[in-house]
């Protein structure tokens, strides 16, 4: 039987195709239509689904009825969308279930984990109305879950709200730039630290708010400071989560799961911690399936998307790494998830400063921005504050590096990064070109970052990758 799941017309539009347990195919519309955050579905992505098989049902990642009402009640504008004509003009016809948006959230998170239980926390914008949620989830047979909903916050009480409009306030694009007000906090002063907690226990309208209340502040203070209150509303939530499930594992899902800063308090309250590397929105079509079936799913990787056929470049990634410093790599299918996890990647010397600057410039964002380093995972304590055996394999925690100065390429201005750790089970082309590096250079780790320019979708085929090579001048092997 095929599955569909389906993540549509608000932003960041996806489509995942499940058979009995296994994900065949998950992808991004963006990657597709080269349209950066598409919330429609691509013609050229339901193609590829359905090389899988027409499906048999379709489940949508939440209720567009509720949601019609939740935008009616907040006086909001109110385009309304049927899920069966939108798929109809793509010739999609068959069965559609509707879901529950942050139920969709937790399944993809608590489906795609290894844990027999846990709670699970999803913190986002809005979904119909809820905008926090904690519920526990746990195993009933092999494959199938229960999950029970203890903990509710409704809109206008939004945290991912508050952060959102304190983006747009900086003069970022909400619901996709957040990552960058992130990056920003390293350089600011967290002036408005009390001001913005006001703002949220008021539950004022948080875009009316940040007119009011900071009419001229500089941008980076703001980010310094959303960083911190959003850190302090994390760590209640964190407690609570722990206080009303009395679990040691904890999934958290929704978008704000993406502000690896925050993500690290959640090891401060939970023995075990799962994020799924696709964790907002886009997330969703796997866990709209999931959520209706009430299985888990056989999670074993990111990879779900489009194929560029051919085996892991090393030797030609490596020996252009070793004369020019860069290399773009596309090869295999591509991540599920807004980071490059090394298949549509830009990978570059960490050393010298002038390496940031170059690759900065490459794909033209703003010189404050922070790269991320991949490591072996066998040698990650050797350079990070971490202990041994630590692991991140979806860059989604932010650590101490033990000497920035050897590495400033991918070190933030905190000193700080945000680590990807790879293994050979896990990433075996990857892994191998990261030995092949250490055994030349004696480093274990590289730049590594989306291969893309800003605002623009990350490289997708291989003619997407021709282009790049072409306009930019980097090597992109596959």
């Amino acid at each position: 039987m095929i599955k569909w799941g389906v993540a549509a017309g608000t932003h960041d539009g996806s489509l995942a195709v499940v058979k009995d347990n296994d994900i065949l195919f998950a992808s991004h519309s963006e990657r597709y239509s080269r349209k950066k955050n598409d919330a429609h579905l691509d013609q050229e992505m339901i193609d590829e689904a359905l090389s899988f098989g027409h499906p048999d049902v379709i489940y949508w990642y939440e209720n567009p009825y509720k949601k019609a009402l939740r935008k009616i009640y907040a006086r909001q504008p109110n385009k309304w969308m049927n899920p069966k004509k939108y798929l109809k003009q793509w010739g999609i016809n068959g069965e559609i279930k509707y879901g529950d948006h942050h139920e969709s959230h937790a399944a993809a998170g608590f489906a795609t984990s290894k844990f027999d239980s846990a709670a699970v926390l999803v913190i986002d914008a809005i979904g119909e109305f809820t905008t926090t949620s904690i519920s526990l989830h746990q195993n009933q047979t092999a494959n199938s879950y229960s999950s029970k909903n203890l903990f509710n916050r409704v809109y206008p009480n939004s945290l991912g709200l508050f952060y959102s409009a304190i983006t747009d306030r900086a003069g970022l694009k909400p619901n996709e730039e957040e990552y960058i007000l992130m990056g920003m906090a390293a350089y600011g002063r967290p002036r408005w630290v009390y001001d913005m907690r006001k703002m949220i226990s008021s539950g004022y309208n948080f875009h009316k708010g940040c007119r009011r209340f900071f009419p001229d502040a500089d941008e980076f203070d703001l980010a310094a400071s959303a960083q911190i209150v959003y850190e302090e509303e994390l760590i209640k939530l964190l407690k609570l989560t722990r206080s009303l499930t009395g679990e040691k594992n904890l999934v958290l899902m929704g978008g704000c799961a993406l502000n690896c800063l925050a993500n690290r308090h959640t090891h401060d309250f939970f023995d075990n911690v799962w994020i799924m590397p696709n964790p907002g929105d886009a997330g969703s079509s796997i866990g709209a399936i999931a959520a209706a079936e009430r299985k888990k799913l056989n999670w074993t990787t990111p990879y779900l998307g489009y194929n560029i056929e051919g085996n892991y470049p090393v030797a030609k990634a490596l020996g252009e790494l070793l004369e020019n410093k860069i290399v773009g790599v596309a090869s295999g299918r591509a991540e599920f998830g807004p980071r490059a996890l090394g298949n549509r990647s830009l990978l570059a010397d960490p050393t010298g400063q002038e390496m940031k600057d170059v690759v900065n410039k490459i794909k033209k964002r703003q010189e404050f921005r922070p790269f991320a380093p991949v490591i072996l995972k066998s040698e990650v304590h050797k350079y990070f504050d971490v202990k041994r055996g630590f692991e991140s394999p979806y860059m989604q925690y932010i650590v101490t590096a033990k000497d920035p100065s050897k590495y400033p390429a991918i070190v933030h201005q905190d000193g700080s990064s945000r680590v990807q750790t790879v293994t050979r089970e896990q990433h075996p082309g990857l892994w191998r070109l990261l030995t092949q590096y250490k055994k030349h250079t004696g480093i274990p780790m590289l730049l590594n970052t989306s291969l893309n320019i800003k605002g623009e979708p990350m490289v997708n085929t291989r003619l997407d990758a021709d282009n790049f090579e072409k306009i930019y001048s980097v090597k992109v092997f596959s």
